[in-house]
């Protein structure tokens, strides 16, 4: 773990520094791409994957360690070849993973998060999943461990391998020429994230696209028919947390309700999007009908609403760097406490961003929780010994952010209530 979170040190900036560029570049030709409010949504979305993952959240029910232990049927030499057959079994596995998320209920649960933006940006590709508590992707990797494919390299290509898809996530590169016939190219993944109904379920490849044309889920991108972004049951809220629940909540109360014994079991493994025909008549979800024509989710907004939370993204992150930088000295039980506030951060602003009358307590509570751990402890998990007045800058920060809750909470009912009082 303290390895992956020396990894993401320098990834998280570098990642922040393409994002800027597309944003600039948007700006320039006067082509944005990126919305405020999505874009913070999206970027906190990595950052609470992040957390999750640098703090081994989940339950891993196999581990590649142990299948390359008990199944290897070679031992191969550490060789350019081996890495040549790693990275194909890791992206025809991603391949296979992929699409099982976007074919079976419950694994859906987990992918729905990647998909959830209604744009098409840098910052949609960091929409990454905090429900994949149940790890069985080393399953898919059976065939590198039955030729003996050193754990030591899937190690290494497993990260690179997740963060090279990062930069196909545009709509400012057109298609790619000869290239479209080998890698994944920017041109097809706006198929992947497209709900036109001639786009749903394409191009489940990662990083090589001989997958989707073998298997048959190939569709190029065409110009007649423009993708359009987001999923058929929307998620309507900028809070990652919440949307990475809202499927797998749908499917535990359509298994409540349902009376067949039968539906109650199988709806966890049927297709995605199935549901009982009892509780489909009597619980009807809103399903978008036209994809050119729908209402695209949007809350009142105002450019120092803006910047405030942009802010508040800004310093997080800060906060997330500091936590990977100090990561061995602050130790397990404090790395969990960290992270905590963290997630109850991203929590407490996204909901901020909805509107939703509950943030300003979740934001009151860190606030003074945060102020009370650097008064009873005297310093913010070892800040001070980089900087003096570390703690002292924390305690602003939580200060702003009680005082922003307030204004803002108050402001944005004004806001409402002139919109209503309006219409």
């Amino acid at each position: 773990m303290e390895t992956y979170a020396t990894a993401l040190l320098y990834a998280i900036p570098f990642f922040m520094l393409l994002l800027g560029v597309e944003i600039a570049y948007g700006h320039f030709v006067k082509n944005q791409k990126h919305k405020v409010l999505d874009s913070v949504s999206s970027i906190s979305s990595g950052l609470t994957n992040i957390i999750k993952d640098s703090l081994g959240i989940g339950v891993v029910i196999i581990t590649y360690p142990y299948l390359l232990e008990h199944l290897a049927i070679y031992e191969i030499e550490n060789t350019w070849v081996v890495w040549v057959i790693a990275f194909v079994v890791i992206d025809f596995a991603g391949y296979w993973n992929h699409r099982l998320s976007h074919k079976i209920n419950f694994f859906w649960n987990q992918h729905v998060i990647h998909h959830s933006s209604e744009e098409f940006n840098l910052a949609c590709a960091l929409r990454q999943s905090i429900s994949n508590l149940l790890g069985y992707f080393p399953f898919l990797l059976l065939p590198a461990a039955l030729v003996g494919v050193p754990n030591e390299v899937i190690a290494v290509l497993a990260p690179v391998h997740l963060f090279a898809q990062f930069w196909y996530h545009t709509q400012h590169i057109g298609k790619m020429g000869w290239l479209e016939y080998i890698i994944v190219t920017p041109s097809q993944h706006r198929v992947h994230h497209a709900i036109n109904p001639e786009y749903i379920d394409k191009n489940l490849g990662q990083l090589l696209c001989v997958w989707d044309r073998w298997f048959g889920t190939f569709q190029e991108e065409l110009d007649e028919v423009p993708p359009q972004y987001g999923v058929l049951k929307p998620a309507a809220t900028w809070n990652p947390i919440h949307i990475n629940f809202q499927h797998v909540w749908r499917l535990m109360q359509d298994a409540w309700r349902t009376k067949s014994y039968w539906d109650k079991m199988r709806i966890w493994f049927m297709p995605t999007g199935w549901r009982p025909e009892d509780v489909k008549e009597k619980y009807p979800v809103a399903i978008i009908e036209n994809v050119y024509d729908f209402e695209r989710y949007a809350t009142p907004s105002s450019k120092l609403f803006n910047a405030y939370i942009i802010f508040q993204l800004l310093f997080t992150t800060g906060m997330l760097l500091f936590m990977f930088y100090n990561y061995s000295q602050i130790g397990l039980e404090s790395l969990f406490l960290f992270g905590g506030f963290v997630f109850l951060g991203i929590y407490g602003y996204t909901s901020l961003m909805d509107g939703a009358p509950y943030a300003i307590w979740v934001e009151i509570t860190r606030s003074v929780a945060g102020i009370v751990f650097i008064v009873l402890n005297g310093d913010w998990f070892g800040l001070n010994s980089y900087f003096q007045q570390g703690s002292l800058l924390i305690i602003i920060y939580f200060l702003i952010t009680l005082l922003g809750a307030v204004y803002f909470t108050f402001k944005n009912k004004s806001i409402l209530h002139d919109s209503l009082t309006i219409n």
